[in-house]
């Protein structure tokens, strides 16, 4: 396979680099992935970002297309993780580039792993064992920053799975799979994507 084109932020010696792919239906720069970029290049990280290959296809194009075979995406994680070197690498991304992610973090040997918005299963469907059952075993230090109400894995959900010690969860409240809360809520989209930047900028800390 060919190796996704790398977007860089943040400084280009920092000690350590997060690589954050996109989820299913967006861009490696939407405006999600953007602010999480600049807000961790700015606290001091390198952050590199790529796309998989029906996204890049989609730039390319404009025909909006299926995400690749989960083989397919594997690869290009394992690619990516290869370029960037393992051993000062945090892997994840948003959806479901933190779900691939999760799937090669132990056998990679990454520093760490971040999921913003494990989709723990489909919209309104019951939990999904292939989307849980490594996360029982996993030994790669994580964080999942999730919303207290994602379709994909609400609080009340996630409170019933088996996860392992290695995970550490940031609740958004009422957040919704891309963090944002009801306006009767009192809080903000940005409040929420500000306080998983400080999340993912203090677990990388003490890494």
């Amino acid at each position: 396979m060919t190796m996704p084109d790398l977007l860089f932020d943040g400084p280009k010696d920092a000690p350590l680099t997060i690589a954050l792919a996109h989820g299913a239906g967006a861009l490696m720069d939407s405006d999600f992935l953007n602010a999480f970029a600049e807000g961790l290049g700015t606290a001091g990280f390198r952050v590199a970002r790529f796309e998989f290959p029906y996204m890049a296809k989609r730039r390319e194009t404009g025909t909006r297309r299926p995400p690749d075979r989960a083989p397919v995406l594997l690869e290009t994680w394992r690619d990516a993780i290869e370029e960037l070197g393992a051993s000062s690498l945090i892997i994840g991304g948003k959806s479901m580039g933190g779900r691939i992610a999760s799937m090669v973090a132990d056998e990679a040997g990454v520093r760490g792993l971040v999921c913003l918005g494990y989709p723990f299963h489909g919209p309104g469907k019951p939990m999904n064992p292939d989307r849980l059952a490594h996360l029982e075993h996993l030994k790669t230090p994580s964080l999942f920053c999730q919303g207290t109400r994602d379709t994909l894995g609400n609080a009340e959900d996630v409170g019933g799975y088996t996860l392992s010690k290695a995970i550490t969860l940031h609740w958004l409240e009422d957040g919704d799979h891309g963090f944002k809360p009801r306006k009767a809520s009192g809080l903000t989209e940005a409040e929420h994507w500000q306080s998983a930047i400080a999340a993912v900028a203090e677990f990388l800390r003490a890494l």
